[in-house]
């Protein structure tokens, strides 16, 4: 036989029941947004990085100019040789790639008459870094998706090396088929002058060294085809690769861009990356006194002579 309970026991006792009930409930509840959370808290799956097949085409022909640059260059040495390539140096590095292609091409900087342009461009075609439309769309992907690992053809977070020259080294259709990329040059590719320089950049080279060869002998050859070629590429490469490790901003830019003094020097005026990524369209690269830009220079000749206008600054 149980004793009644008193009015003060039957309240401790719902009291309790309703904080158990409570408690159970809002466990429950914890428990169900925790399974509805849980997935989306989940790290997404990574796709796995894409499998390249190597060049060996571009292999063969990058380790064969290396070779003979280094081993030729000692036994055909002669101050006319070293001059031909100085001056080769400048006229398809500052004024072929960095005027005609980057500043005229791509970012459309300033205009010239278009008789001047071809001609620049084809001093640009003479730095065997591809042809015109090539280099315009893979420069155009980089600025678009600077340090995309799948869209930047040399992004910087895939490593020194990579973003250097090792994108060179394997087969990757969407930047080196022509009709995959002509789409990222639409300007340069409705020029049929530019179309053909694209086909044909190897046998104009090929014309520069019979030229040099009957001018200055086989030195001339060595030293204006071969050690100026692979010293103008990594000139080159360097703006790529360094200027995306080393250096200092004077811009704030969320792509990694920097400014590194010597690749302003030896890349006449494109070391000074992260002043060119906060404005592309600037012609002028340097922005400080002492940021040398030698393809600045070329500009303000031009203009002086009424050859360039609508130069932006």
């Amino acid at each position: 036989m149980s004793l009644p309970l008193n009015e003060g026991n039957q309240k401790a006792n719902y009291d309790k029941l309703f904080s158990f009930i409570t408690l159970k409930s809002i466990l429950g509840q914890v428990s169900m947004t925790q399974q509805l959370i849980a997935p989306q808290n989940k790290p997404k799956v990574q796709p796995e990085p894409e499998k390249l097949d190597l060049s060996w085409v571009n292999i063969f022909f990058f380790a064969a100019f290396h070779i003979i640059a280094l081993v030729a260059a000692p036994f055909c040495f002669s101050w006319s040789a070293l001059g031909i390539a100085v001056f080769l140096h400048w006229l398809t590095g500052s004024i072929g790639i960095c005027l005609a292609y980057h500043r005229i091409l791509t970012h459309r900087s300033l205009e010239v008459p278009k008789w001047l342009e071809r001609v620049l461009v084809t001093c640009g075609a003479l730095a065997l870094q591809g042809g015109p439309i090539f280099w315009v769309a893979g420069h155009n992907l980089h600025h678009a998706h600077t340090e995309d690992n799948e869209k930047d053809p040399y992004s910087a977070k895939k490593g020194f090396w990579w973003s250097h020259m090792g994108w060179l080294m394997f087969q990757q259709e969407k930047y080196f088929d022509y009709d995959h990329y002509k789409r990222y040059a639409p300007r340069a590719n409705r020029d049929p002058y530019y179309r053909w320089l694209e086909n044909n950049f190897i046998p104009v080279q090929i014309a520069l060294g019979f030229l040099l060869l009957a001018i200055g002998g086989w030195s001339w050859v060595v030293y204006g085809i071969f050690v100026r070629a692979v010293t103008l590429w990594h000139c080159t490469w360097f703006v790529n690769s360094a200027t995306h490790f080393w250096g200092y901003k004077n811009f704030e830019c969320e792509d990694g861009s920097l400014n590194l003094w010597w690749v302003g020097i030896l890349a006449y005026g494109e070391g000074w990356h992260n002043n060119h990524h906060f404005n592309p369209r600037v012609a002028k690269a340097g922005q400080r006194w002492w940021e040398i830009d030698v393809t600045w220079w070329a500009i303000q000749v031009l203009r002086g002579l009424g050859l360039a206008k609508k130069v932006v600054m």
